[in-house]
């Protein structure tokens, strides 16, 4: 199956695919991840938007598509994938003229649950994962799990910084929710409570993927 996650920043979409994609036998593909992966390992793609980066200028949607199409390309994703996300309608277009996307799930959360949660958040500086102080703590306050790193909190995770990081995405987006709920594969899923563990919203998730596939009990 090949599916899409959408959702706004701090809609937890990264997390709860990281979640679901080993329960169901795909691949998770992080559109950030793999952008960073192809331009350290010099992949065709990768060595355009580089040249781009170097010049500290916006990579071209062609190219910054073309990574995500080289990437669902390889074989781990032959059975199917998670993409989170798309960064608009234009690139959604094209990644479907290569692969048929069968579902879109569509994050929904309130304003005041993206900033809470967000404004909670703390990254490692040395290894990038990710805490929260409310609902995925550490095991050491200020100390990373994985690799005895330092947790901090980014500058675009307070609350006046969020807010514009919203407006962002409301205005990119719309075109792309569009496009898929015309195309009949798109399916909202409500976040109805913003501190609950994420492993409630993945099951919750899960659920809606397997009443799309048939698989429900």
């Amino acid at each position: 199956m090949r599916l899409v996650f959408l959702g706004p920043p701090g809609s937890g979409k990264g997390t709860y695919a990281s979640r679901i994609a080993p329960k169901i036998g795909v691949s998770h593909i992080a559109v950030g991840d793999i952008f960073r992966k192809a331009i350290a390992e010099g992949t065709p793609m990768g060595l355009k938007a580089k040249e781009f980066y170097d010049r500290g200028e916006t990579v071209p949607n062609e190219i910054s598509t073309g990574i995500i199409i080289e990437r669902l390309s390889q074989p781990d994703c032959k059975d199917g994938f998670i993409l989170d996300s798309p960064y608009n309608d234009k690139q959604a277009m094209e990644i479907d003229k290569n692969f048929k996307i069968d579902l879109v799930i569509n994050i929904t959360i309130s304003e005041e649950g993206v900033i809470g949660r967000l404004s909670t958040r703390r990254v490692c500086r040395k290894c990038g994962a990710i805490y929260n102080i409310k609902s995925v703590k550490p095991k050491v306050e200020g100390i990373c799990d994985k690799c005895g790193g330092e947790l901090y909190q980014r500058d675009d995770d307070k609350p006046d910084a969020i807010r514009k990081r919203l407006n962002v995405y409301d205005e990119r987006a719309g075109p792309l929710l569009e496009y898929y709920r015309e195309k009949g594969v798109l399916k909202d899923v409500v976040t109805e409570d913003p501190s609950l563990p994420p492993e409630v919203m993945a099951e919750k998730i899960e659920k809606a993927i397997n009443e799309f596939s048939g698989n429900s009990d």
